[in-house]
């Protein structure tokens, strides 16, 4: 069961010193470093150095640490990785994956070098192939989390914006069904109008009702609202700890379900209220 939060995870500009230096005092869950769209072509080469450089002499906490480089089949992919490497980063998150190829060959990649033994590897999921695909991709070596790039869905897709998303709801589903089966993290994608509070609470919370763990940002101003729409409530926690208890109560009584509220609770609700908990207390380990 994941417990980890990823409530909110903030795309951070590898090219930019001072926006990796705020990074450490921001309340993010987890950081995308962004080698590749944030980062101009002219600026690629000294951006992963600097990022290398940053992620072996700063401490950034219990945060999740992902790096975005660039496509392998691009000119910069196979040397951002030469670069990172070094750093021994947590997670490498691939952009423009269409196919479970793509993840095998950065896991042959990964696998050759003993310094990325443990560093896992996430998808951009921002194709309709790669969406189509998207349950082999789960599935892949190394795999722990898909990121939806709804911009690149979008406009690959030919599809307009509406604030109910209902053009792109089945692409945002098929991914999260099969980040679900495997077990694995999946990241609703960016609210590009980041001084639209309300809009993004809005999508944050049609994010967290569909089942997506949390949700890509693109400034800081984000994370609060994020942060809350993806943590459980007071009063859901509340009902957590009474459904357990009531169930508890049931089953030391050879009784098979119990009733909360007016309501049946079994076993498959205790499920619910178990991971409630864990992911309650996930993210207040995180705040400390």
């Amino acid at each position: 069961m994941q417990t980890r939060p990823f409530r909110s995870v903030l795309y951070i500009p590898g090219s930019k010193a001072r926006a990796l230096e705020k990074a450490m005092g921001l309340p993010a869950d987890a950081i995308i470093f962004d080698l590749e769209d944030a980062v101009a072509p002219e600026e690629k080469a000294s951006a992963r150095v600097l990022l290398a450089e940053t992620l072996q002499s700063r401490d950034y906490g219990a945060r999740a640490k992902l790096v975005r480089i660039n496509a392998l089949s691009s000119q910069w992919g196979a040397e951002d990785l030469d670069v990172i490497a070094s750093a021994r980063p947590e997670a490498i998150l691939l952009p423009k994956v269409d196919t479970a190829t793509h993840v095998e060959d950065l896991a042959r990649r990964l696998d050759a070098r003993p310094e990325t033994a443990e560093t896992q590897i996430w998808a951009m999921m921002e194709s309709p192939l790669g969406v189509l695909n998207a349950l082999s991709i789960a599935q892949a070596p190394r795999m722990a989390g898909f990121v939806m790039g709804t911009n690149d869905l979008a406009k690959d897709m030919g599809c307009r914006f509406r604030p109910d998303r209902l053009p792109l709801l089945s692409a945002l589903q098929l991914p999260l069904m099969a980040a679900k089966s495997a077990g694995i993290v999946a990241v609703d994608g960016v609210y590009n109008a980041f001084r639209d509070a309300d809009g993004l609470r809005a999508e944050c919370e049609q994010g967290r009702d569909m089942g997506f763990d949390g949700k890509t940002l693109i400034h800081p101003a984000q994370l609060d609202i994020a942060n809350e729409v993806f943590a459980p409530t007071e009063a859901e926690i509340a009902t957590a700890r009474r459904q357990i208890a009531a169930f508890d109560a049931a089953t030391a009584r050879g009784e098979g379900v119990a009733v909360v509220d007016g309501k049946i609770v079994e076993n498959l609700h205790i499920v619910t209220a178990q991971q409630t908990l864990a992911r309650a207390e996930a993210i207040a380990e995180m705040t400390e």
